[in-house]
């Protein structure tokens, strides 16, 4: 017995001591693994930026949701920021915690909370006008590209729900 490594491929039998893959399990070839290794890139690039506002990048998210939609009921908020109900209610409660925003009981119903950016909240939006900005100087990439690569992404989304 050998400790090679036998694999099928094409008919044929080879042995050595790596496997023959066809290019569908090529890590190189993987469209996640290329989204995966681009969105840690990008939230790294984000993180310096928010540091300066105290924010994690999913309670920028939070707030910038909230901060073009203010008033919302969390069940909205889930829709716009696609995080789950569990992993958005702790971000709520650091961002109170914060102070940048609030949570009261709905008028049009007491079970539901309704979720408003406090002062502080408004205040910090001034300061987070530069994080976009500062993000696009980092990529070289037009805006044309930026915009096929936002739908693209936003198509690859849709598709996988």
């Amino acid at each position: 017995m050998t400790d090679h490594y036998a694999l099928k491929l094409d008919n044929s039998l080879k042995l050595d001591n790596s496997l023959k893959l066809d290019n569908s399990l090529k890590l190189d070839q993987q469209i996640c693994h290329s989204l995966y290794s681009a969105t840690n890139a990008l939230i790294r690039a984000y993180r310096p930026l928010l540091a300066e506002l105290d924010l994690t990048y999913p309670q920028y998210l939070v707030m910038l949701a909230l901060w073009q939609e203010d008033g919302v009921m969390i069940k909205r908020l889930v829709e716009r920021t696609r995080f789950d109900a569990g992993t958005l209610s702790p971000i709520l409660q650091r961002l109170e915690h914060k102070a940048l925003i609030t949570r009261t009981r709905s008028d049009s119903d007491s079970r539901q909370k309704l979720i408003v950016v406090a002062a502080k909240g408004r205040t910090l939006s001034e300061q987070a006008q530069k994080v976009p900005e500062a993000i696009v100087c980092q990529l070289d990439m037009t805006a044309e590209e930026a915009a096929l690569l936002k739908g693209l992404a936003e198509k690859l989304y849709r598709q996988l729900l």
